[in-house]
């Protein structure tokens, strides 16, 4: 669904890193606040975070790590730069390639392909094999090479200079291409997880109730560069039995050496364990930014291992009561 195919009440607006035919786009697909909502494509993850920061849109999905790649640094460092963002919720796409092209395309006539840096990494190998010689041309997303191919660039009627593009299967929903080949990507359980953001202090913002499989995503800033301190900063999950889910530097740019970290630890803000590591790293660090709690995509529930269930936490504070009234 676009702004411009949707009959719908146009009461809000998400947006997402488009354009259309993008895995982002599917991801979207999967938030049930989008339903029915107006979905406004954007070229960059900080335009789709300017939206929301600006009122524009209540919400947007963005891509934040990918099973082969990693974590999407273009989105790392935004949600660095600005403490208002709230994460909301997370969403799994899996991650396959068609080798899609113009009708009546045939894969001997395949010389040139065009398709997102990323995208083209992972079907090199079939590329490769199947179509040697070939020449790619980069382009700023899978879907953007598919419309290339059909699109008048120059005004005198002529497709772009590609002969075939490398898209996500979806994207004959959307441009009148078609499928030379299917699921030509070498990893065949890859995925990519996004994230729905929201304005902190909106009604969209709002923290989500804790529903037991849960994350919470925070960044922290080591507080100075000695022996030790990064060591300090895990202990303040590893004490308390939170998994880590995933941990990513990123340089903070003022100079050499100077790196936050982006952590995604298992269970809830208001979880008791999670809630005690928190409280470390706001008395270890300069600065921790808290990004969300929110539920687990996969659903799998999150569990504090050792003594840090929230009844072993409230027993403790029990008896901590109790020493006080004894004196």
């Amino acid at each position: 669904m676009t702004a411009e195919s949707s009959n719908v009440s146009k009461t809000a607006t998400y947006s997402y890193l488009g354009p259309v035919g993008t895995f982002t786009e599917l991801a979207l697909a999967q938030v049930p606040e989008a339903a029915g909502a107006i979905w406004h494509a954007v070229s960059h993850v900080q335009d789709a975070i300017d939206a929301v920061l600006a009122g524009e849109s209540v919400g947007a999905v963005i891509p934040v790590e990918n099973s082969i790649e990693g974590g999407v640094s273009a989105t790392l460092d935004a949600l660095a730069a600005d403490a208002k963002i709230r994460i909301v919720g997370e969403y799994l796409v899996p991650v396959t390639f068609d080798l899609v092209a113009r009708p009546g395309t045939k894969l001997a006539d395949v010389h040139t392909i065009a398709t997102h840096p990323v995208a083209y990494a992972q079907t090199r190998k079939w590329l490769q094999a199947n179509l040697p010689g070939h020449t790619h041309l980069p382009a700023t997303s899978t879907a953007a090479a598919a419309a290339n191919l059909v699109a008048d660039l120059d005004g005198l009627g002529k497709p772009g200079n590609a002969d075939a593009a490398v898209s996500a299967p979806s994207i004959i929903r959307h441009y009148p291409v078609e499928i030379l080949a299917t699921n030509i990507g070498e990893y065949e359980h890859a995925q990519t997880r996004f994230i729905q953001i929201a304005l902190q202090g909106s009604s969209a913002g709002n923290l989500p109730t804790p529903t037991g499989a849960d994350k919470t995503s925070v960044i922290v800033e080591l507080p100075e560069d000695r022996p030790g301190a990064l060591l300090e900063m895990l202990e303040q999950f590893a004490t308390r039995g939170v998994n880590l889910s995933r941990i990513e530097s990123r340089p903070i740019g003022d100079r050499l050496g100077r790196y936050r970290f982006n952590i995604d630890a298992e269970g809830h803000v208001l979880d008791s364990a999670v809630a005690e590591a928190v409280k470390g790293l706001h008395r270890f660090s300069p600065r921790v930014i808290f990004l969300g709690s929110y539920p687990r995509a996969d659903r799998e529930a999150s569990v504090h291992s050792g003594n840090n269930s929230d009844a072993a936490f409230a027993a403790a504070e029990v008896w901590l009561a109790e020493l006080g009234r004894k004196h």
